[in-house]
């Protein structure tokens, strides 16, 4: 039985191709950068942490300010 989502939780667009990236990647990573280099817009990242569907995985000491994430469980339903 599928889960809906509630509009709280809703994937927008954005969110959605943001996530699907980490599909591909181990651990569920989550890219920094989209397929053309362009900076993965942090308000997109922080919705995506907010709803549970993707976590801080560690912090860059080198660029603090980089959202490094991966996804989570939350985040691998909400794709289906």
């Amino acid at each position: 039985m599928g889960t809906k989502l509630s509009k709280r939780t809703a994937l927008s667009g954005g969110e959605r191709d943001y996530l699907k990236m980490g599909l591909k990647q181990p651990g569920g990573k989550l890219p920094i950068f989209d397929e053309s280099g362009q900076t993965i817009s942090t308000a997109t990242i922080q919705k995506c942490i907010e709803k549970g569907f993707a976590e801080r995985w560690f912090a860059n000491p080198m660029k603090p300010d980089w959202l490094v994430c991966r996804l989570t469980d939350e985040g691998r339903r909400a794709l289906k």
